[in-house]
């Protein structure tokens, strides 16, 4: 289930000028050709967004040591990226499988021959259960959905039976809170909605559900106990359900964004003990990238957090780290007034809804000497454009700069390829990132 993808299509894609910010020599060549030139970061257009690949091997060594030392199990969230090169890294380092969000998400990463998925929503759309129907004739194939209500298991049972599904369809039953997400808004209703699953032909229960990750957003006393509420929950609807699992199948119970796995661990960890048969699953997403805004401040294994009320339960591993992964590249295009530089990238090219990017260095071209940029600050943005405030230091027009990044689930949809530098003081490139979204 966690075997290789088929990965060998994307080396052999064509690159062409419609993909934005490669050299335009690369138009022609395959991404296998392109790659076997030796290509440098200083030759790609900005505006763009580039990996660190010794980075990222170290953040999934870090979360592969962290969950392994705990007994859970690690499923990925890989609508981050939506990139299977990436997926595959994640699986080789003894992920589990790779969660999704859609079945859109699904059919694409099916086309690849990823094995093992959770989906981390609903399916009750005819379409999708024909086709999951059909999926499941593969012996091979995990997969898990979630539902938070009967009416979800009577529409996956119409479609089901109509498709002639194979087999039964694993549902973790999903528990809420009021005024968050999706989810059964109280254990109580989570019950009966797994009542009527165990009763059902065509779907199977398999566990419990949820994210605490929308419950707070940041790690005062008051979110940490928000979160800390909602996973207790969690572990009494887990127990309240063990006389209707079987013994037919794997049982899982999953919680666990980038931002409160620690939490998760802390609450999870009496019923972890007694319990060795679930599969106690984090989804964890963003650590490959890490990122320098939201998750470097909310991460209990950013390269600088420190012992607080919210990551003194996170049992660090020695001094091990996420470090970001991410940077944004945006040339300096127009200097109108004193203070006021204009990049060439925008919210077409960067994200912006956890936060503005965050100006880190300044260099006279790609490739150039990287100098400290102080006292600045990206002010606004509109679609192509950053508004760059400066202090007392100055950049000239033509000059980049490097952007600190946060949140990659919406920096990655923007681009069609990433380039992969082999490490923070190289420009070499060693790979190219392709998206599917």
């Amino acid at each position: 289930m966690t075997s290789a993808l088929r990965l060998d299509e994307l080396g052999s894609e064509r690159l062409c000028a419609r993909d934005k910010g490669l050299p335009a020599r690369a138009a022609g060549l395959t991404v296998a050709e392109f790659l076997a030139t030796g290509p440098r970061l200083s030759e790609f257009w900005t505006p763009i967004v580039a990996l660190d690949n010794e980075a990222m091997e170290n953040n999934i060594a870090v979360m592969a040591e962290w969950t392994g030392a705990r007994g859970f199990k690690l499923m990925p969230h890989g609508k981050t990226t939506m990139a299977p090169a990436l997926w595959q890294r994640q699986l080789e380092a003894g992920s589990l499988g790779i969660t999704l969000a859609t079945m859109g998400q699904v059919r694409t990463a099916r086309s690849f021959g990823l094995g093992s998925i959770m989906l981390a929503n609903a399916v009750v759309d005819e379409r999708s259960l024909r086709y999951l129907a059909a999926e499941l004739a593969d012996p091979e194939f995990r997969f898990v959905a979630w539902a938070d209500s009967v009416a979800t298991i009577e529409a996956m049972e119409r479609s089901l039976r109509e498709a002639g599904t194979p087999r039964p369809v694993d549902i973790c039953v999903e528990l809420g809170a009021a005024g968050g997400r999706t989810g059964a808004r109280s254990v109580e209703e989570a019950v009966e909605v797994a009542k009527r699953a165990a009763a059902s032909d065509v779907v199977r229960l398999a566990g419990v559900s949820g994210y605490e990750g929308s419950l707070a957003h940041d790690r005062t006393e008051a979110s940490l106990e928000t979160v800390r509420a909602y996973l207790r929950g969690q572990v009494e609807l887990h127990e309240a359900l063990g006389g209707l699992y079987d013994d037919d199948g794997d049982i899982y119970v999953t919680a666990g964004g980038s931002a409160y796995f620690d939490v998760v661990a802390e609450v999870y960890g009496d019923a972890m003990k007694a319990d060795s048969r679930t599969l106690w699953t984090l989804r964890s997403g963003a650590y490959i990238t890490h990122d320098d805004g939201f998750y470097r401040q909310i991460s209990p294994l950013d390269e600088g957090a420190g012992t607080t009320a919210g990551s003194a339960g996170s049992g660090r591993i020695g001094s091990a780290r996420l470090h970001s992964a991410i940077r944004g590249l945006a040339r300096v295009v127009s200097h109108p007034e004193r203070g006021l530089a204009l990049l060439d990238g925008g919210k077409r090219d960067f994200p912006f809804d956890e936060g503005l990017p965050i100006p880190r260095l300044t260099a006279a071209d790609l490739g150039s000497e990287w100098d400290v940029l102080e006292d600045a600050s990206i002010l606004a943005m509109n679609d192509q454009h950053s508004y760059l405030g400066l202090g007392k230091q100055d950049v000239a027009l033509g000059s980049v700069v490097s952007l600190g990044l946060s949140h990659p689930c919406t920096t990655f949809d923007k681009w069609h390829y990433l380039p992969v530098v082999e490490s923070q003081s190289s420009d070499r490139v060693v790979e190219l990132v392709r998206t599917f979204f």
